[in-house]
């Protein structure tokens, strides 16, 4: 690769705010996930519906951290805010559903009061490597498939640990290469996504260690990832003709290319994907 690491540090962010924010990903993604989830999902059935395999991740996770009714919960990268609304109508916990993309946050509100929730959610504008909340705010931070759009996520982590109070939960998913990943064969993902490297699992391990987090479990779940992006490939081949209606053609094309490289990517062994859970330890 040619570009240097800085130029796709510099740009990560920058090029994932207008990729959500543009009118063929906002339209693709709405359509296929039904403008709930963004994510991957726990499929039962390789050709399970996309969007009740993605409810089953964020109600996998919501068991895990076991918000109550005064939990207050930060979700980064929240997308549509589809598991702040399951974790507020669950439990009548308190979301703060923080992203990057304002085309996505509209329809974030819009659902949201649709759900009679907008008093429980509070959606912002705002990217989760400046997180514009006081230290010690959340009990919980939750976050899914969204570190990966970072080319700080050292900064990301940081942030995560300054808002969670001590005792604070912090679960997440993030499609992730492999520790021992052979260098250069995720060269076409990294390429769309401007990022010069996938965060590891030793990565999150160590990050969060130095930062006073105890991990209390890894959930590796690798052959979800590639049953994901080939569910989606699938999809998004079988509903062509709807997408053409509200998508551009060269889109749904380069999409179906990337899916096809993550799907190789999680087959060859040079990917994963599960659900860590780590405490901040007082």
């Amino acid at each position: 690769m040619t570009t240097t690491t800085r130029e796709y540090t510099e740009t990560a962010t920058a090029t994932a705010q207008s990729y959500y924010n543009s009118t063929d990903a906002d339209s693709f993604y709405f359509t296929i996930w039904g403008g709930e989830d963004i994510h991957i999902g726990l499929y039962q059935d390789p050709e399970e519906d996309i969007g009740v395999a993605s409810r089953r991740t964020v109600e996998r996770m919501r068991r895990i951290v076991k918000p109550g009714p005064r939990s207050r919960v930060l979700d980064v990268g929240a997308g549509y805010g589809g598991a702040a609304r399951a974790l507020a109508g669950a439990t009548g916990c308190s979301v703060v559903a923080l992203n990057l993309s304002e085309v996505e946050n509209e329809r974030d509100r819009a659902r949201n009061r649709e759900a009679g929730l907008e008093d429980r959610i509070d959606v912002v504008d705002a990217s989760f490597e400046e997180i514009p909340f006081e230290d010690g705010t959340f009990d919980i931070v939750w976050s899914q498939d969204a570190m990966l759009h970072s080319g700080r996520r050292e900064r990301v982590l940081e942030e995560v640990s300054r808002v969670l109070k001590p005792g604070g939960q912090f679960v997440f998913t993030d499609p992730m290469r492999t520790d021992d990943c052979p260098e250069g064969v995720l060269d076409p993902i990294l390429e769309r996504l401007h990022l010069d490297d996938l965060a590891h699992p030793a990565f999150y391990r160590e990050t969060l260690g130095s930062l006073g987090f105890r991990e209390e479990q890894f959930e590796e779940m690798a052959h979800q990832l590639a049953t994901h992006y080939q569910r989606v490939h699938d999809e998004t081949v079988c509903r062509d003709a709807d997408l053409s209606r509200v998508v551009s053609r060269d889109y749904i094309e380069r999409m179906k290319k990337g899916l096809r490289h993550w799907v190789e990517g999680g087959r060859n062994g040079y990917l994963t994907w599960g659900i860590f859970h780590f405490l901040k330890e007082a």
